[in-house]
């Protein structure tokens, strides 16, 4: 499963961001072999207005299918709940062992 974490930088070992929309970093991760699929720069989270939606709809295009975050607001959460996609609020630490606590079952 490909997932999608908000983080502080661009890898496995930085902390979940607490911020969806305005997140400096999407981390793409395979649950199945723990790898990192893709770090993608948030080129959103300067954005004037629309930051979160406008980031929903890249988490949306790559494919993910479910998004560990801090916090996500309503109308980037409307964009991921229509594509189907999980979303996990309240997740704090560091990347990996958030991922790993998603996939032990660990998160809402």
């Amino acid at each position: 499963m490909k997932i999608a974490v908000t983080a502080m930088g661009p890898g496995l070992g930085d902390a979940v961001s607490a911020r969806f929309g305005r997140c400096p970093y999407f981390l793409l991760v395979d649950t199945d072999d723990m790898k990192l699929v893709e770090s993608v720069e948030n080129g959103n989270a300067s954005a004037a207005g629309g930051a979160g939606v406008q980031s929903a709809q890249m988490v949306v295009d790559r494919e993910a299918q479910a998004v560990l975050t801090g916090d996500c607001g309503p109308k980037a959460r409307q964009v991921l709940d229509a594509a189907g996609i999980k979303v996990c609020v309240g997740v704090t630490g560091v990347v990996k062992e958030a991922v790993e606590a998603f996939k032990a079952g660990d998160l809402g």
